[in-house]
């Protein structure tokens, strides 16, 4: 223990996107094999760092009424793993303002127990390396380390296992956050349930490990928003249009207004319009907040970077 306790440590963190889910075939431990390009984006959440008598969660923000509070919240079982990786007692009052959609494909809960890392290393003084954290986020869940990590990034295995991507410029998004949101797990049953339907078989035997598009690649360091957009691909999105039909007509109104790319986020619901410059992403969110498709529009850009410690630490 190097340095004394923080009053208060705030961390901001990153919402994703995929701009590529390329989903391999049921394993034998029902996991999936993924090639899943991660693009960070200015849509954040902050979760702050207190000292307390006991570890526990507050939440405010959009849908804070739909966060647990308990200890399956990813940002408590964060502030557990570190403590107990460092013999400490996990006390800790952890103050989670949402903003990233709850339950909405952009990794929000993801996104707070990476913060909850950063923030609880930063207020315990306990100096965890960056190779650690990723360790401790990689046993968390598959997209907590690329909270900590941001910008754009190729995750392998499960997700987790992470190599940075170069990008050549900003690109602008707009998001439109469904009602009510889509459980990941159910998504990706839903995927293998199409893919033997279809009769192609959704084991590893039958479906052709997942790569990361070339095309794509080269259109992010390109910086080339048109050829990004042509080059966006989702393999759970067939399974979250198939849960959820309403999100059709989403992804078409957002086509509508003048979006060049479009895809369902992640696991959904949560829409994801890549649109041609600023300018056309404040045509497009006016477009989708008319068009009666969606409960609320965002707008915003990316890459940016990870989880970091913004006061305090």
């Amino acid at each position: 223990m190097s340095a004394a306790p923080q009053p208060s440590v705030t961390v901001r963190v990153p919402a994703k996107v995929n701009v590529q889910l390329a989903v391999g075939g049921r394993r034998p431990d029902s996991f999936h094999d993924l090639a899943n390009v991660f693009f960070a984006v200015a849509l954040g959440d902050e979760v702050t760092a207190t000292p307390a008598d006991d570890l526990r969660i507050t939440v405010s923000g959009p849908d804070a009424d739909q966060v647990p509070l308990d200890g399956s919240n990813l940002a408590a079982r964060a502030a557990r793993l570190l403590a107990e990786h460092h013999g400490l007692r996990p006390d800790v009052h952890l103050h989670i303002a949402k903003d990233i959609p709850v339950a909405g494909g952009m990794a929000g809960g993801s996104a707070d127990g990476a913060a909850a890392l950063v923030a609880c290393d930063a207020l315990w003084g306990t100096g965890t390396s960056q190779d650690v954290l990723l360790e401790l986020a990689a046993e968390l869940g598959s997209d907590v380390p690329f909270a900590l990590l941001g910008g754009v990034a190729l995750g392998l295995g499960r997700g987790e296992i992470l190599r940075p991507l170069p990008v050549g410029g900003t690109f602008h998004w707009v998001f439109a956050v469904a009602d009510g949101g889509l459980s990941t797990p159910a998504v990706f049953r839903e995927c293998d349930r199409l893919r033997d339907e279809a009769g192609h078989g959704s084991d590893t035997a039958s479906v052709p490990d997942p790569q990361a598009d070339p095309e794509l690649l080269r259109a992010l360091a390109d910086g080339d928003p048109a050829a990004l957009a042509a080059a966006l691909a989702n393999d759970l999105q067939p399974a979250a249009l198939s849960l959820r039909p309403a999100l059709a007509a989403t992804l078409r109104a957002g086509a509508d207004g003048g979006a060049i790319g479009t895809l369902v986020s992640g696991s959904g619901p949560t829409c994801a319009f890549l649109a041609k410059d600023a300018e056309s992403a404040v045509s497009v969110a006016e477009a989708l907040a008319a068009s009666g498709t969606c409960r609320s529009v965002r707008v915003t850009h990316g890459p940016v970077p990870g989880a970091a410690v913004t006061t305090g630490g």
